[in-house]
């Protein structure tokens, strides 16, 4: 097992750090307006933030190549922009990573959120913190463990994505061959050996992180009011 090439585990770990760091910049406000709201529109919202748990992985991918595609509606100003594409790109990745994700850490986020409440934001406001005080200060605390959960699953389904990134970054070394895909040559090659470690490697540690996910949320429990 010497030869076995780690590039596409230390790429994986790269990815999902990435994504999930990205997607809690841009879901944490997704969540909280989702929790609060009452807009008529929320559920068509709800909806699309939840597609990637019901379409295949290859529809998405194909939709995002389209989109990507140096002549895309995305691509395109991107392309422009950086000089370079977006397609089979590492870029490319964390892009479509943060879309297929995205249910992953919203959703947990938007049951703390709705399970913490406005009572402590009201108190806060009673107190003199602003909206922005009061959400650091009260909101994330009590909501600690939508953020743990958030991170875990969000972080651990980038690790095994397959279709989604096949379709947008292809398999180049060093820079889009991430270890599913590293899995799927091993076997396409008739390389058992390695592909069992790669795949053993992955499946403990799914397991691991589903078992700290339940261990956190008994741990931390979300106060609500």
């Amino acid at each position: 097992m010497s030869d076995l090439d780690l590039g596409p585990v230390w790429l994986t770990l790269r990815l999902a750090a990435v994504t999930v760091a990205l997607l809690l910049l841009v879901g944490t406000p997704l969540a909280w307006w989702l929790a609060h709201t009452r807009t008529r529109i929320k559920p068509l919202i709800e909806a699309l933030t939840a597609l990637p748990l019901v379409l295949p992985p290859t529809v998405i991918g194909f939709y995002l190549l389209v989109l990507f595609a140096p002549a895309g509606m995305l691509g395109g100003p991107w392309l422009r922009l950086t000089g370079e594409t977006l397609t089979f790109s590492f870029s490319g990745l964390v892009l479509a990573s943060m879309i297929y994700s995205l249910p992953f850490v919203v959703q947990p986020l938007q049951g703390a959120f709705e399970a913490v409440g406005r009572a402590p934001l009201e108190a806060a406001a009673v107190l003199g913190a602003r909206p922005l005080d009061a959400f650091f200060s009260v909101a994330s605390p009590l909501a600690l463990r939508g953020y743990i959960t958030a991170i875990v699953l969000g972080f651990a389904h980038t690790l095994g994505e397959f279709g989604v990134v096949l379709m947008v970054g292809g398999n180049i070394p060093g820079r889009t061959r991430v270890i599913s895909i590293a899995i799927y040559e091993q076997v396409e090659t008739l390389n058992f050996a390695q592909a069992h470690v790669l795949s053993a490697g992955l499946l403990l540690f799914s397991f691991a992180v589903l078992v700290l996910v339940y261990t956190l949320n008994r741990r931390f429990p979300v106060q609500a009011t």
